[in-house]
């Protein structure tokens, strides 16, 4: 939108929507396994994601948000990815508190 203001770090923000081809809970599964592969790697390449689930809860707004021209009939989820401003890293427990090794 021209009129919106960004911030100094979002002047290229980027939208993405995962999708499937059906609408089944098999799909559902392929979406959240991909979705986890999508945030592993967005990581991994210093980017942030934030997500949007509330337009894909109505099926008018659900179906609008999909491209026509793609194979992809069901948007999933839609993500947003940048480089945003560095934030606390979270805490982790020592993995021997964690796990038995034998």
């Amino acid at each position: 939108m021209p009129q919106r203001g960004w911030a100094s770090f979002e002047k290229n923000p980027h939208v993405a929507l995962l999708g499937t081809d059906h609408d089944r809970p098999a799909d559902w599964l392929r979406a959240g396994q991909a979705l986890q592969h999508v945030l592993l790697q967005a990581t991994m390449d210093g980017l942030v994601a934030s997500m949007a689930s509330q337009p894909l809860e109505w099926p008018e707004t659900r179906w609008a948000a999909r491209d026509p021209l793609s194979a992809m009939a069901h948007v999933q989820m839609v993500l947003r990815l940048g480089y945003g401003p560095e934030g606390h890293p979270s805490p982790r427990r020592p993995v021997a508190e964690a796990l038995d090794f034998i």
